[in-house]
């Protein structure tokens, strides 16, 4: 068990809620806020199909130990990455 992981994971899982369910766009960083059309729509989008995926996976990967681990959790890491900003500048920039 990699502890480590575990509290990256939970972390994530954290923001996840926070922006997710609470609406915290403001823990986002790196966007122009007066670009985005929806910011309810953009926490649901970043918290819900990024950081909880990522974490739940991260968590997971912190329980079991196997070979690439590394590896695989970048490779997740910006799968999500570029699905999520290929959505919103897709739907959610003017």
């Amino acid at each position: 068990m990699d502890y480590g992981l575990l509290f990256i994971g939970v972390a994530l899982l954290l923001v996840s809620y926070l922006v997710a369910v609470k609406k915290q766009t403001w823990l986002l960083a790196g966007f122009n806020e007066k670009m985005i059309k929806n910011k309810e729509l953009l926490g649901k989008v970043v918290g819900g199909f990024f950081f909880l995926p990522l974490g739940l996976v991260v968590v997971i990967s912190s329980l079991i130990e196997y070979s690439y681990q590394k590896t695989v959790l970048v490779i997740i890491m910006l799968i999500l990455l570029v699905s999520v900003y290929l959505f919103i500048n897709r739907k959610l920039l003017d």
